[in-house]
């Protein structure tokens, strides 16, 4: 952190739930010229509209005795406030790259006095999804700053894709010498082998285990997260969900209500794993096996956060072992051969303190949660907040690609994009696919 409070160039690494904000939080607020001007001194790029509005609370809180003047820009809500906020004058300014640019090619956002930059989640960032909308954003900026990434997974090509935008940067890894683990110990690990068929079975009963908390249900598709939510809801369970095909506001809306304690259940898609910090969580089901090791830690890292316990436990399908064998490897996993599992197998009941008489539903004496209704569904007056789920139309979006190609070694002749955020359509209706542009899953405007 000295290095950082010197004003020099920081390639920062740990794992998650460690407090990587803070890292470049408490430095980036120190190094502010306060009473400030219009234009911003800092700026924060994340690759989330969810994941901006964490890292911007965050500022906000730990800047409030400064008289720090934080801003969260991003899709789905109206641009009008956020150009209101920009012209009264903004200290820092948190955002995903397309409500950046378009901010700043209105001629709304200057970014030419930003004296830091940050890039949370650094490795998404640069990843080939956001490459060009950083070039344009990066390109913006003085020469003469402070740049500062940060992310729990930092693969060798984005290192040394990163240092063209740094000038002799300092690469920083919190951890262990001696500790080979990509995980904190503080997770308890499960990779079960389940049946498709038995896996929301296998979920209720999880979900009845002693001593759980808040529980984040991680899967690969919008449409499989939508499903997820309604069958746990017609089974009593208090659940929302974040996913592609919700407004912003309904998104927003979920994580209130998680955070609230309204609903102690979470679906989500990836769009969720990056940087959420919920306390409370102890409980992380990966419902599909993730699409890479990087995946896997961002999803469980949502648990057993800064010191607490947490668990962790991972559904492979029969077809998805290769994969699996792949993150095992690569993370140097003691989970190779998943054990095959079932909704009655007596493993979930003892290694997962789940009681005897649990059913597939919550009885109705321990339905006590006000449920996803108590939380207000704000109008963020940009798109619709009420926007329904749109997964049984027809869907003239991009294929998910990057399930097919989990090498990592995508064709450079298609547009990449962020995450799996939609089901691999089988072909665009006639007249559509002007409709459905294609979108990043984090940062839509």
């Amino acid at each position: 952190m000295s290095m950082a409070l010197d004003g020099r160039d920081i390639i920062g690494q740990a794992k998650t739930g460690t407090g990587k904000t803070l890292g470049f939080g408490v430095p980036l607020l120190q190094r502010m010229s306060i009473p400030g001007g219009l234009s911003p001194q800092a700026l924060v790029v994340c690759p989330t509209r969810e994941l901006a509005s964490q890292v911007a609370s965050d500022l906000t809180i730990a800047g409030k005795d400064l008289g720090v003047r934080v801003l969260a820009v991003y899709g789905g809500r109206a641009i009008e406030p956020q150009i209101d906020a920009l012209k009264s004058g903004i200290d820092v300014v948190v955002g995903t790259p397309g409500r950046i640019l378009d901010l700043s090619n209105r001629r709304d956002l200057d970014l030419s006095s930003v004296r830091v930059l940050v890039m949370d989640e650094a490795d998404e960032m640069l990843d080939m999804g956001f490459l060009p909308d950083v070039e344009r954003i990066v390109a913006m900026l003085p020469t003469e700053r402070q740049t500062m990434l940060f992310s729990a997974t930092m693969p060798g090509q984005i290192v040394n894709l990163a240092r063209r935008y740094m000038t002799q940067p300092t690469h920083i890894r919190a951890s262990d010498p001696h500790d080979e683990s990509a995980t904190v110990d503080s997770i308890e690990q499960h990779v079960w082998r389940a049946h498709p068929m038995d896996k929301i079975e296998l979920v209720a009963k999880i979900m009845q285990a002693e001593g759980r908390g808040l529980v984040m249900i991680f899967t690969r598709t919008k449409r499989k997260a939508q499903k997820i939510h309604d069958e746990l809801t017609e089974r009593g369970f208090a659940v929302g969900a974040v996913h592609g095909d919700l407004g912003q506001g309904a998104r927003e809306q979920a994580l209130r209500a998680f955070r609230g304690g309204k609903i102690d259940i979470l679906v989500a898609t990836d769009v969720a794993a990056r940087g959420i910090d919920v306390e409370g969580v102890t409980h992380v089901i990966n419902f599909e096996c993730p699409e890479d090791e990087k995946a896997y830690l961002h999803r469980v890292g949502r648990t057993g956060r800064a010191g607490n316990s947490g668990v962790a436990v991972t559904l492979v399908d029969w077809e998805d072992v290769a994969r699996w064998q792949m993150i095992d490897r690569a993370l140097k996993l003691p989970f190779k051969d998943p054990i095959e599992t079932y909704s009655t197998s007596d493993h979930v009941y003892t290694g997962l303190g789940i009681p005897r008489d649990a059913t597939g539903r919550l009885a109705k004496d321990d339905q006590t949660r006000a449920g996803l209704g108590a939380e207000t569904l704000e109008d963020l007056g940009g798109k619709s907040p009420q926007q329904k789920p749109r997964a049984r139309k027809p869907s003239a979006t991009r294929s998910s690609n990057k399930s097919s190609n989990s090498s990592g070694g995508g064709s450079a002749k298609k547009p990449p994009a962020a995450k799996p955020e939609a089901d691999a359509p089988k072909k665009a209706p006639a007249g559509k696919s002007r409709e459905r542009r294609r979108t990043r899953s984090g940062d839509g405007t």
